[in-house]
Formats: C-alpha cells, sequence, structure tokens
C-alpha cells in the first residue's frame, strides 16, 4: 500500500468536546443566530437580528461580521437539538462552497458531546482569497468557540 504524502492541508477542521448541559439548552445557543456572536471563538461575529431562529432545512438567516460585511447563512442540515449545518454566502449570491456544521449527542440527561466543523473542501480552488481565509480556520479557533459555548450553556438558566 502506497501513502499520498502531501502538502495541503485538511480541507476539514473540527473540534469536539463534553459540556455539561443539556442537547436542548445547547441547541437553542446555537439555532437562535442572535445569540451566536456571544460565543463566537473566532471573534468574526459582530451580530444577528433577533426573530430568526431556525427551525428547518431551507432557512437562511443573515449575520453581520466584525468587518461590517453581512453574510446570508442556508441551512443545509438541520435536526432539532441534534444538529444543524449552513453554508455561508454574500448577500444575493450563491453559496461558494465552505459550510459549519454543529453536531450534539447526549451522553446523559445533563452532559452532551459536541461537535463543531468547518468544511470547505468544496471551495473552488481557484478562489485564492477565499481559500487563505479558509486555511486560517484551526481547530483552536473552534475550540474557542466550543468554550465559549459551554460557559453560555453551563450557566444556571432563569
Amino acid at each position: 500500500m502506497h501513502e499520498r504524502v502531501t502538502d495541503e492541508p485538511s480541507r476539514v477542521v473540527r473540534a469536539s468536546r463534553e459540556i455539561e448541559a443539556p442537547a436542548e439548552r445547547i441547541f437553542e445557543l446555537i439555532a437562535d443566530p442572535a445569540r451566536q456572536p456571544g460565543w463566537d471563538g473566532n471573534d468574526n461575529l459582530a451580530e444577528s437580528e433577533p426573530g430568526q431562529r431556525v427551525h428547518a432545512v431551507g432557512d437562511v438567516f443573515t449575520t453581520t461580521l466584525t468587518n461590517g460585511w453581512v453574510r446570508e447563512n442556508h441551512i443545509v442540515e438541520f435536526e432539532e437539538a441534534r444538529r444543524m449545518a449552513w453554508r455561508p454566502s454574500e448577500q444575493g449570491k450563491r453559496p461558494p462552497g465552505h459550510l459549519w456544521r454543529w453536531e450534539l449527542n447526549p451522553v446523559g440527561e445533563t452532559r452532551t458531546a459536541v461537535t463543531h466543523t468547518y468544511d470547505w473542501s468544496d471551495l473552488d480552488p481557484d478562489d485564492t482569497m477565499r481559500n487563505a481565509r479558509a486555511r486560517s480556520m484551526t481547530a483552536d479557533k473552534l475550540a474557542a468557540s466550543l468554550e465559549n459555548l459551554a460557559k453560555a450553556a453551563e450557566l444556571p438558566q432563569s
């Protein structure tokens, strides 16, 4: 068997951790875009208007990034309290090929394994600007979002 050697970094970045909170509570923080900037570990999200809670594949929510750009986020995977994934795009344009995914797997009534994935394998390889930005997304940045999400979800709920 021959091993393929390449200097191309993986186009799928993933981080996981367990959070001491029920999946439903964690999912509410993810599925409500207005809450996402509060736990984003990438310093990328500035704000999302309230009232955009995601409910199904085909939903679209908008987010303003810290650089002022507005992104439409097209929901492509959705299972309440278990999985949500979206493909961002510039307003009015087709998604260029990257995907953000959240997967929640209850470990017990009050503990959940959470996996956060950034997949840019469908980006056009000739789009050098987007590929350069995609390469800068590391597992450490995804883990920072997971850490912040854990802190938000583990707080006593009022």
